[in-house]
C-alpha cells in the first residue's frame, strides 16, 4: 500500500518539476546559456527535487498532520485557556527556529546576526500563534483580524529602515515553509475539530495567515529599534565545476550538510510530541509506528529535497538573471520570470499539502486543480511584477500596499473559508523553490542590471505572498457568484413547475 502511495507521490512530483526543468532547458540553449557545469548540477537537482517531494509529501501525510491534529485537538480541550496558549506560543518559536527555509534567509543577509534575526522572527510567529488562538477561541472573524494587523505592518513601514522593509515582507513568506506549514495547518484543523458550530471548517484556516504577520512586524521592528543594523547581503556563488563526476562529488560533499540541518529542524518537533504522547497517550501503538515511518520519509525527502534546491538550482537561477538582465532584450525577465513563476509554485512541497488539505476539509467543493490554477496564475503575476520592479526600480510598496487593499477588501465579500485558504496560501507559495531558484534568479538580474539588491531584488518573496491572496479569493468570489446563479435557475425552474401544475389543476377544474 505505501509503495503505491509513494509511486503516486514521486508520479505527481514529477509532473511538477518537468515543466520547470523544460523551460530551463530550453532558456539555456537560446537566450541565456549555462555552462555545462551548471546545467548539469540543475538536472542532478532535478532528480532529487523528484524523489525528495516523493518522499517527503508521503512522510507529511503519515506523520506531521497527525502530530499537529492529535495535539491541537487536545490543547482545545484543556479548561484552562492558558494551557493551549502558552502551548502555542512555545511550538511556534520551536518550529520556526527549525525552518530551513528562515536559515537561507539569515545567511542572505550577514551584517544582521544570524541568531538575532532568527529569535526576532521565532518570537514573532509564536505571539501571532496565540492570537490565531485567541481569534478562534472568541470566533473574531479572520477578515477584521488580518485587516487591523496589516494596518499596524504598513504603518510600521513607513519608519523602518528602506533597506529593512523587503526584508522584512520576505520574512513573512519564508517562514511559512516544508517544515512549518503541515504542521501548524493540522494543528489549526485540530483546534477547530472539536467545535461544532459553523464557522469550525472555515476556521481550520488562517493559522499560516497569521503566522506570516509575525516576522513582517518582528524585522521591522529590529530595524527600527537596532538602526546601527545595516542589511548588506550575500551573493551567490557559481561553483567551478568542470564534468559530471566534479557535480556529483559537490552534491555528496553538500548532503550531510543537510542530513545535519534536516535533523535540527525535525528534532524539537519530535521531542514536543513525545512529551504530549507521553502525557495523553493519544495514538495507539500501531499508529505510533505509522508516524515514524512517516518521520523516516519525510527526513530523507527533505534531505533529498533542499540538496537539490540549494546545489542545483540556485546557481542556475542567478546565471539565467544575469544573462538576461545583461543582453539586449532585458525586458524579456518580465515574460519568462511570469513563465517560470506559473509552474514553479507546483513543485513547492508545502502547496501539496495546503491542495490536499483543502480538498479533503471542504469534501471535494474547492479541488486541488483549481487552487493549483488560481495560485499559478497569482506566482507568474507576482514574478512578473518583480521582474518589472528590477528593470525600473519601482518600491516595493507602490505594488504591495494596492495588492494588499484589494485582498482585504475582498476578505468582506468572500466565503471566509476563501479568505482563510487563500492567506494561508500567501505563505505556502513562498517557500524553498521561491528562496533558492527565484530569489537567486532576482538578486542575478539585479545585479547585472546594476540596481540595488536590497530594494530591487529583495521583496520577491512578498510578492509571491501577495498575489495568491487576490487570486484564490476571486476564485471565492466565482464560485460564491456561481452558486447564486445555479439557485437563482432553480428557484425559476420550481416556480414554473408549480405555475405549471395551477394551470393544470384550473384546466381540470373547468
Amino acid at each position: 500500500m505505501q509503495n503505491k502511495l509513494l509511486q503516486e507521490k514521486i508520479l505527481e512530483s514529477l509532473s511538477s518539476v518537468l515543466p520547470i526543468a523544460a523551460i530551463v532547458l530550453v532558456i539555456s540553449v537560446t537566450i541565456a546559456p549555462l555552462t555545462p557545469g551548471t546545467l548539469t548540477m540543475f538536472l542532478f537537482g532535478a532528480l532529487l527535487l523528484i524523489f525528495g517531494m516523493g518522499l517527503f509529501t508521503l512522510g507529511v501525510d503519515m506523520s506531521m498532520i497527525p502530530m499537529g491534529d492529535g495535539i491541537g485537538v487536545e490543547i482545545s480541550k484543556a479548561r484552562r485557556i492558558f494551557i493551549p496558549l502558552i502551548v502555542c506560543f512555545v511550538l511556534g518559536i520551536v518550529i520556526t527556529i527549525a525552518e530551513p527555509d528562515l536559515q537561507v534567509l539569515a545567511e542572505q543577509l550577514p551584517s544582521v546576526p544570524n541568531m538575532t534575526l532568527i529569535l526576532a522572527v521565532a518570537i514573532g510567529v509564536g505571539f501571532f500563534l496565540v492570537i490565531a488562538q485567541l481569534r478562534m477561541i472568541f470566533n473574531v472573524p479572520l477578515s477584521y483580524t488580518l485587516l487591523f494587523f496589516y494596518l499596524i505592518v504598513f504603518a510600521l513601514s513607513f519608519f523602518a529602515p528602506d533597506s529593512f522593509v523587503p526584508a522584512a515582507f520576505d520574512s513573512g513568506g519564508v517562514t511559512t515553509g516544508p517544515i512549518t506549514v503541515p504542521f501548524i495547518m493540522a494543528l489549526g484543523i485540530g483546534l477547530a475539530a472539536i467545535r461544532s458550530d459553523k464557522n469550525s471548517s472555515s476556521d481550520s484556516f488562517g493559522l499560516v495567515a497569521m503566522c506570516s504577520v509575525g516576522p513582517i512586524l518582528s524585522v521591522m521592528l529590529l530595524g527600527i529599534l537596532m538602526p546601527d543594523l545595516d542589511a548588506a547581503y550575500t551573493s551567490v556563488t557559481i561553483p567551478d565545476v568542470a564534468n559530471t563526476r566534479d557535480a556529483a562529488q559537490l552534491f555528496v560533499h553538500e548532503i550531510p550538510d543537510y542530513i545535519a540541518e534536516v535533523a535540527v529542524a525535525l528534532l524539537p518537533i519530535i521531542a514536543i510530541f513525545a512529551l504530549f504522547q507521553i502525557f495523553f497517550r493519544r495514538f495507539k501503538r500501531h499508529q505510533l509506528g505509522r508516524i515514524l515511518i512517516g518521520l523516516a520519509y519525510t527526513y530523507i525527502g527533505l534531505i533529498l529535497f533542499l540538496t537539490g534546491v540549494n546545489v542545483g538550482f540556485a546557481p542556475a537561477g542567478a546565471t539565467i538573471g544575469a544573462s538576461i538582465a545583461s543582453s539586449s532584450a532585458p525586458w524579456l525577465l518580465i515574460p519568462i520570470g511570469a513563465l517560470v513563476g506559473y509552474f514553479i509554485v507546483r513543485a513547492e512541497p508545502a502547496v501539496q499539502v495546503l491542495s490536499h488539505q483543502v480538498e479533503e476539509i471542504t469534501n471535494g467543493s474547492i479541488t486541488r486543480k483549481s487552487i493549483g490554477r488560481a495560485l499559478s496564475i497569482g506566482i507568474a503575476l507576482s514574478v512578473g511584477l518583480a521582474m518589472l520592479r528590477i528593470l525600473t526600480g519601482l518600491p516595493l510598496l507602490v505594488i504591495l500596499v494596492p495588492g494588499y487593499v484589494v485582498a482585504l477588501t475582498m476578505t468582506f465579500f468572500v466565503p471566509q473559508i476563501f479568505t482563510g485558504v487563500a492567506f494561508d496560501s500567501g505563505g505556502v507559495a513562498s517557500g524553498p523553490m521561491t528562496t533558492t531558484f527565484l530569489l537567486p534568479l532576482a538578486m542575478g538580474s539585479c545585479e547585472a542590471a546594476g540596481g540595488n539588491v536590497l530594494t530591487d531584488a529583495f521583496g520577491i518573496v512578498a510578492l509571491v505572498a501577495m498575489t495568491p491572496l487576490c487570486t484564490i479569493q476571486l476564485l471565492g468570489l466565482y464560485g460564491n457568484i456561481k452558486a447564486r446563479r445555479e439557485a437563482k435557475f432553480k428557484r425559476q425552474a420550481v416556480q414554473m413547475e408549480l405555475e405549471h401544475l395551477e394551470s393544470g389543476i384550473v384546466y381540470w377544474e373547468v
